[in-house]
C-alpha cells in the first residue's frame, strides 16, 4: 500500500511538473498566432527601401508571456532576433496586468481576472499573484536583465538622451541596436494610490494607457460597463503624466474618455494600437472626430494588424486605415502599434515588417511618407514626450498688436 501511495505521489508531482512547464508555452502558442494565409509578394524596392528605415512599433505585449525576448521563439510574434531581422529600431513594451475572464470588445466586468491563473501558472514571483503593481514591477525587472544581458543589442530607452544615444548605434554599428521602452496597459496598477506613478516611473515605464478591457478608478474603458469618462484621479494622473514625461495613451478609453483626455491635454497624446472606423467599424476604433482631435494635440496614432483593429489581418487593411488618417489629418499623425503577443491573430510577425513596407508602396505612400509613418513620427513624439514639462523651452512670448 505505501508503495502505491509513493507512486501515485510521484505521478501526481510529474503531472504538476508537466503542467507548469509546458501548459503556459502551449497556451501561448494557442493565443498568439501567425494565420498561414498568403503573405504579399515583397518587391526588390520595398526591401531596399525597408532595410533604410527607423522603424517604432508602439505596442506590444511580449512581457506578459514566459520566455526569454533574447531568443528565437517558435510561438508568438516577437523577440529580439525577429525584431533585429525586421529592422526594428524602437519597440514599446507594455505591462498587461488584468484581463477579464470574457474579454470582449462590448462589456466586461472589473471584479474578474484571468491573468491571475496565467501568473501562477508561469510560477512569477509570488509577490505578483495578488497585486497588479507587482506584475508591472516584475515585467520592468525582466526587460532590465534582458538589457544587460545583451548589453551591445538591446538599449532601454527612459529619456530623450536615450533616444539619441539609440539613433546614434544605429547609424555606426554593423549590429544596430534595438531600443526598448516600457509602456503600461491600465492604470490599475496603481491600485489605487498616485504616488505608484512614481514608483513605476522610478521603474523605467514612460508611458501609460489609463485604462484596458474594464473601467477602474480613472476612467471608463471602450469595453467597460459604464464607459464613463475621467474620474478626479484620472484628471490628476493625466497632468502628473505630462508634468513627468510620460506619454498619456487613449487606447481602450471610452469615447467619453478619449474627448475629455484631448480637452486637457498639454502635450501630444498616443493612440498606441487600434484601428479608425472609416475603415473597420469597430467600437474601440477611433472616429474621424477622434483622430482629428489626436492630431490637435500633435498626437500620432498607431495601427495595428490583427481583426479587431483593421478588420483583417492583411497589410493591406492596415496601410488602408494609416491612409485615411493621412488623408485625413497628415502623414504626420500616422504610427505603428501591432498589438504584437497581445492574443492578437496576425498575418506576419514582426521579422516580416516588409509586408507593411510594401503595403504602403502600393497603396502610393512616397518614400518620405512611408519614412514616417514607419517610425520618425512615433520617435519624434517619443523623444520629446519624454522630456519633463518643466525641462520644455517655454514658447515664446508673441508679439504686441499694433
Amino acid at each position: 500500500m505505501r508503495k502505491l501511495l509513493y507512486a501515485l505521489l510521484i505521478l501526481i508531482a510529474l503531472a504538476a511538473a508537466g503542467f507548469f512547464v509546458f501548459a503556459p508555452g502551449y497556451f501561448e502558442a494557442q493565443t498568439n498566432r501567425v494565420d498561414g494565409e498568403p503573405l504579399i509578394e515583397v518587391s526588390d524596392e520595398a526591401k531596399a527601401l525597408h532595410a533604410t528605415l527607423t522603424i517604432v512599433d508602439l505596442h506590444s505585449d511580449t512581457l506578459l508571456w514566459k520566455r526569454s525576448m533574447l531568443e528565437r521563439a517558435d510561438r508568438g510574434h516577437m523577440d529580439l532576433p525577429r525584431l533585429e531581422e525586421g529592422n526594428v529600431a524602437l519597440q514599446v513594451f507594455s505591462s498587461v496586468t488584468k484581463s477579464p475572464e470574457d474579454q470582449n470588445y462590448d462589456s466586461n466586468p472589473s471584479n474578474t481576472d484571468q491573468l491571475t491563473a496565467l501568473v501562477i501558472g508561469q510560477l512569477q514571483p509570488t509577490r505578483t499573484w495578488n497585486s497588479l503593481l507587482e506584475r508591472s514591477l516584475w515585467h520592468a525587472e525582466k526587460l532590465v536583465r534582458a538589457v544587460e544581458e545583451a548589453r551591445d543589442t538591446l538599449y532601454e530607452v527612459r529619456g530623450a538622451e536615450d533616444v539619441d544615444r539609440l539613433q546614434r548605434a544605429r547609424e555606426l554599428g554593423k549590429r544596430p541596436p534595438v531600443g526598448a521602452m516600457l509602456s503600461i496597459e491600465g492604470l490599475h496598477n496603481l491600485e489605487g494610490d498616485i504616488a505608484n506613478l512614481d514608483r513605476l516611473y522610478e521603474a523605467g515605464f514612460r508611458m501609460a494607457g489609463l485604462t484596458h478591457f474594464f473601467d477602474n478608478e480613472l476612467a471608463g474603458s471602450m469595453h467597460g460597463e459604464k464607459k464613463d469618462g475621467l474620474t478626479e484621479m484620472g484628471r490628476e494622473v493625466v497632468r502628473r503624466m505630462e508634468d513627468m514625461g510620460m506619454v498619456v495613451d487613449i487606447a481602450h478609453c471610452s469615447h467619453k474618455c478619449v474627448a475629455e483626455v484631448l480637452s486637457m491635454a498639454r502635450r501630444p497624446v498616443v493612440s498606441s494600437h487600434g484601428g479608425v472606423q472609416a475603415t473597420c467599424e469597430v467600437n474601440r476604433n477611433l472616429t474621424d472626430e477622434e483622430i482629428r482631435g489626436v492630431a490637435a494635440t500633435g498626437g500620432v496614432i498607431g495601427v495595428g494588424y490583427w481583426d479587431g483593429a483593421i478588420c483583417s489581418t492583411d497589410p493591406r487593411a492596415a496601410a488602408k486605415a494609416m491612409k485615411h488618417i493621412r488623408d485625413l489629418v497628415g502623414i504626420e499623425h500616422v504610427a505603428l502599434g501591432s498589438d504584437y503577443d497581445g492574443a492578437t491573430t496576425v498575418r506576419f510577425d514582426t521579422s516580416q515588417l516588409t509586408q507593411v513596407t510594401q503595403a504602403l508602396l502600393d497603396e502610393g505612400f512616397s518614400e518620405a511618407e512611408i519614412r514616417a509613418a514607419m517610425g520618425e513620427n512615433a520617435l519624434r513624439l517619443i523623444r520629446n514626450g519624454l522630456i519633463p514639462l518643466a525641462e520644455l523651452p517655454s514658447e515664446p512670448a508673441s508679439e504686441p498688436s499694433a
